[in-house]
């Protein structure tokens, strides 16, 4: 398992809030206009700078919708130009034409992600709230796969979809998506706790993800539901199959990765955040160093420690490769040390034992 004292694996930049969807679940709390305060240009190549100090993570251009940039490409070319992997996660608005996926590809983006939340047009669109949101994602992916550009869709597991899924997976497999990655919602921005699994259906949702991985042709990897991992690694260990589309070898890369541990996330006003779910500021990169803040900030430290998680996170057998939501913690409890509450699975003697309080004992204290 990797050591992400020193470097983070994936770093995500939202370069902007501003997005023309009003989706139900929107971390970001999306607005229809940028906001002043965000990274200008040329910030935005001394960030690509320091990210490129790290070594060589993973980039994701996030937002709100990046296309809403005028400025985007330039910044995609610094990025590719320094040697970053670099993706893209643009919104399906009219923004995103035929035009803009092929000049992604042309500049060197290396994937695209696109979301998609429902079966047909009807389910896909009320979550996002704007018709035609549907269209635009299946068209932009057949651009993708007509011009080379390889793709991947996320998907926000909701009460809305989760009967939907083996639908949604034949859209995946029939757009030629490399990875399926699956989100479970963390209460922040709009998400409301009526949409929300109960613990007990996160593992129905992780038994029909395994499911499918037996036969999909792509990748399924999970975003703040980390308690996937141990789910497959208890299916292995009891000798069940082999993902058909490698995800063993998904899981293994993704392994002990969570928030502020080998993720780091830079807001669209330079904010540095272990992710951006977990909005517990390391500092700004306008004044303080993105290496320094990763490395050395308390928040980031206490996150890259197992030994400090709280309750049955911090007893279980699987928390170097889980680890637990962090971010559901901290918007649930308010202690980002604390037990996943979507997690119902308990450690081995952890009920006769009793659930020990959390380390940090409170929000404060953690930070």
């Amino acid at each position: 398992m990797r050591d992400f004292s020193e470097a983070p694996f994936l770093v995500i930049w939202e370069v902007t809030q501003a997005c023309d969807l009003a989706c139900r679940h929107c971390r970001a709390s999306a607005q229809p206009e940028r906001h002043p305060a965000e990274l200008s240009r040329e910030e935005g190549f001394a960030l690509i700078r320091q990210i490129r100090e790290f070594g060589d993570p993973l980039l994701v251009f996030t937002g709100g919708d990046p296309l809403k940039r005028a400025d985007l490409f330039d910044l995609l070319e610094a990025s590719v130009s320094a040697g970053l992997r670099t993706t893209i996660t643009p919104s399906a608005t009219p923004l995103l034409t035929a035009e803009a996926v092929r000049r992604f590809r042309k500049t060197g983006v290396a994937r695209m992600a696109v979301s998609l939340d429902g079966a047909d047009a009807a389910q896909h669109d009320g979550f996002r709230g704007v018709e035609g949101s549907f269209r635009i994602t299946l068209a932009a992916l057949r651009a993708a796969r007509d011009c080379g550009l390889e793709t991947q869709v996320n998907t926000t597991v909701t009460r809305r979809n989760f009967d939907s899924l083996n639908r949604i997976a034949a859209l995946v497999r029939d757009s030629e998506a490399r990875l399926w990655s699956v989100f479970f919602l963390v209460l922040t921005g709009r998400a409301q706790l009526e949409d929300d699994l109960s613990a007990e259906e996160y593992e129905q949702v992780f038994e029909h993800l395994y499911r499918i991985s037996l036969t999909a042709p792509f990748d399924i990897k999970t975003t703040e539901a980390q308690h996937y991992r141990r789910y497959v690694a208890q299916r292995r260990k009891a000798g069940g199959a082999t993902p058909a589309g490698g995800g063993r070898g998904v899981i293994a890369r993704r392994a002990g990765i969570n928030d502020g541990k080998g993720l780091l996330f830079i807001s669209h006003t330079g904010e540095i955040y272990p992710s951006g779910f977990l909005e517990i500021s390391a500092g700004n990169v306008r004044s303080v160093s993105l290496m320094e803040a990763y490395r050395n900030s308390r928040v980031f430290r206490v996150l890259r420690n197992g030994d400090a998680l709280g309750g049955k996170c911090g007893a279980c057998e699987y928390r170097n490769l889980c680890g637990g939501s962090r971010s559901r913690a901290w918007a649930i409890t308010g202690d980002f040390l604390a037990p996943d509450p979507r997690c119902s699975y308990v450690p081995a003697g952890f009920a006769e034992a009793g659930a020990a309080p959390s380390p940090s004992g409170s929000r404060s204290a953690a930070i």
